[in-house]
């Protein structure tokens, strides 16, 4: 089998609903999908999500290789963009590249990806994400009693412009979720996308704890800041998450060596690999990971075969507009299917027929606004 091209295409993930964090939103929910193809001799197209960036440099590295020696060609696009680096959306590139070519392997082979990579249990533990900031409190608190409805006792909110704002929202899914489990303590986490401060962040995670228990408080300041990441840990009693936005395991060394983070997080558009060599990372420092944007399910599959997968992160219950999944939401878990691959399928007429949408637009999250850190006082709400 040898792989013989690629082809890409953007389609739109339809949230109902305004979706966003503190750098922005997206006011109709109507969110870019890039999606890249890969096809082989052999018939077997293999499905990957991310940028479009670069792929032409990329794909080099691959073109008429055999699509099941999966690890070793991850490792020829990393060399295949030496001098210009790979971070970036360079770096979400290859992820694409390396998640549709394990759904190659996997279809090959005749099984779940998920029965591939190793994993005995097909359920993977989840917690709630609604992308949230944008909504009012009579949004929020609907859209999370759905999510209890399918058995999710943990949430993670958006905030960081307002603590009293942050506080109310908190207290008001704790609310729904101890409802929705019959008096069970939910989990809650807040996620502020690196808008505070060192001495910000430990000041407003103290303020929240005198009332309420926070399993973690999700990029307080900035990605790299390996000193100040350690700073806020030792100045709270909530974990530290990160990593979501890291690319390749020489941004991740710092901060674990720095002790810096207690709950490694990766982002579903990095690849499958990649989530695979930081959860073994991870695992040498005894810590727990948690993928990060879980569409269209490459590193639930990957979750399963990995000792220190923590949860997985359910933003929405519906995929994409013509994308379509082999998986379940039950009992507050993932529930992968028995479909060769990833369980992905892409009905090109369908996302043939939207209107392409910006991938970048000021106002959005993808744009970090200008005083982003630099705060006195509460901001307003998107």
């Amino acid at each position: 089998m040898r792989i013989s091209g690629y082809r890409t295409l953007t389609t739109v993930h339809e949230w109902g609903r305004p979706v966003g964090d503190a750098n922005g939103v997206y006011a109709d929910g109507n969110v870019p999908v890039p999606i890249v193809l890969v096809d082989t001799d052999e018939g077997i197209t293999g499905v990957g999500l991310g940028p479009h960036a670069h792929l032409d440099t990329v794909f080099a590295a691959i073109e008429g290789e055999d699509p099941r020696g999966v690890t070793a060609l991850y490792d020829r696009m990393l060399r295949q963009t030496f001098k210009a680096g790979h971070a970036g959306a360079v770096f979400g590139a290859i992820g694409a590249l390396d998640t549709a070519l394990w759904d190659i392997k996997a279809r090959a082979a005749g099984e779940p990806l998920w029965r591939l990579l190793g994993g005995r249990d097909r359920l993977v533990p989840a917690y709630a994400s609604g992308l949230d900031i944008g909504l009012t409190d009579e949004e929020l608190v609907s859209l999370y009693q759905v999510y209890g409805e399918r058995g999710l006792r943990a949430a993670k909110l958006k905030g960081g412009l307002d603590l009293d704002h942050d506080r109310r929202r908190l207290a008001l899914v704790h609310e729904v979720l101890t409802e929705a489990g019959h008096g069970s303590r939910p989990g809650l986490m807040l996620d502020v996308n690196e808008s505070w401060t060192r001495k910000q962040a430990v000041r407003h995670v103290c303020e929240l704890e005198r009332t309420m228990d926070l399993t973690w408080i999700e990029e307080p300041v900035r990605r790299w800041d390996a000193e100040g990441l350690a700073t806020v840990g030792r100045g709270i009693r909530a974990s530290v998450a990160t990593g979501e936005n890291l690319t390749g395991l020489e941004q991740f060394r710092p901060l674990l060596a720095a002790g810096a983070v207690d709950v490694v997080q990766t982002a579903a558009v990095w690849g499958i690999t990649h989530f695979l060599r930081v959860s073994a990372l991870a695992h040498a420092h005894d810590l727990p990971v948690s993928p990060i944007g879980t569409t269209p399910i490459g590193l639930l599959h990957a979750a399963t075969s990995v000792p220190n997968h923590l949860s997985s992160e359910l933003q929405d219950l519906c995929p994409p507009v013509g994308v379509s999944v082999d998986l379940t939401v039950e009992h507050g878990a993932f529930v992968l299917g028995d479909s060769p691959g990833l369980g992905v399928a892409i009905d090109e007429d369908a996302i043939s027929a939207r209107v392409p949408y910006e991938t970048v637009a000021a106002g959005t999250p993808n744009v970090r606004p200008e005083y982003a850190g630099r705060r006195l006082l509460s901001a307003s709400i998107p």
